[in-house]
């Protein structure tokens, strides 16, 4: 299936570049061109892309603007196009796809489109079940799977993140949620512990929360979030508490109000 890409810069060569690269990719079907924020605003509305090439830095609306200005409609993937580094964290706090600096390198463009593509099969599959359910549901509600019918209760995988984007010392790390061990809370900053690092997060348990799968990701305590898939073994504690042993050895508390939690174990 095509991916339908509109490219938005305010400098011709630099979509011309683009577009040839992007040439190599069989599954790209550019269908726009725009020179600004305003006209890329415009045609996303009207055209309904799957991807956009969006420059950062253009007159009048820029990159970010045009992100904001289409806030209230499903939005396209966006890969965000710069000569300026400066502007990557924002960019991943805007959710885009990837971030990628001017002259694009193939390469990199090449890792940019695969990741396009891993994003637009999540969401294309869950489209899919989501309209089967609705058909079933409608002409013959017995004959509907019950396996699909708890999938309408539970929230879709692609709602939540698959990679967390956490600016520490400096640097911009991006860290598979699937690598995470737990998240301990302090305050508003978050410690993301993974096997072979800790990373520090601003950001509250409350809305990191909302970013996790829940049938990977739940609160054992008040302030400490685990991956269920890190879980090697459980060890009872007096008073109703017990110890959850991680991949990485490291043993933490279950408060007697997370209870549930240990239940799925068992």
């Amino acid at each position: 299936m095509p991916i339908r890409t509109i490219l938005v810069d305010d400098e011709r060569l630099a979509i011309q570049g683009l577009e040839l690269r992007l040439g190599a990719f069989e599954d790209i079907e550019i269908v726009e061109r725009c020179a600004n924020g305003r006209e890329a605003i415009r045609a996303i509305r009207t055209l309904k892309p799957d991807l956009v090439f969006l420059d950062i830095q253009m007159p009048g609306f820029d990159g970010f603007s045009v992100v904001s200005g289409l806030a209230d409609i499903e939005p396209p993937l966006f890969v965000f196009v710069t000569a300026y580094g400066e502007h990557a964290l924002k960019a991943f706090e805007a959710h885009a796809v990837d971030y990628l600096m001017k002259p694009v390198d193939e390469d990199r463009l090449a890792a940019t489109i695969e990741r396009v593509r891993q994003r637009l099969t999540e969401k294309r599959s869950c489209e899919e079940s989501g309209r089967l359910k609705e058909i079933l549901e409608a002409v013959a509600p017995e004959a509907l799977p019950e396996d699909m019918a708890a999938a309408a209760d539970e929230p879709a995988s692609s709602r939540f993140e698959k990679v967390i984007n956490i600016k520490d010392r400096g640097q911009i790390f991006r860290v598979e949620v699937a690598d995470i061990e737990r998240i301990d809370a302090a305050g508003d900053y978050m410690c993301i512990y993974t096997a072979d690092q800790t990373l520090i997060l601003r950001e509250t348990m409350k809305d990191l929360d909302k970013r996790l799968d829940p049938r990977k990701f739940q609160r054992i305590h008040r302030s400490t979030i685990v991956n269920l898939d890190n879980v090697k073994s459980v060890k009872p504690h007096t008073n109703g508490e017990c110890f959850l042993v991680l991949g990485s050895g490291t043993q933490v508390k279950v408060s007697r109000s997370y209870r549930d939690v240990v239940a799925r174990f068992l």
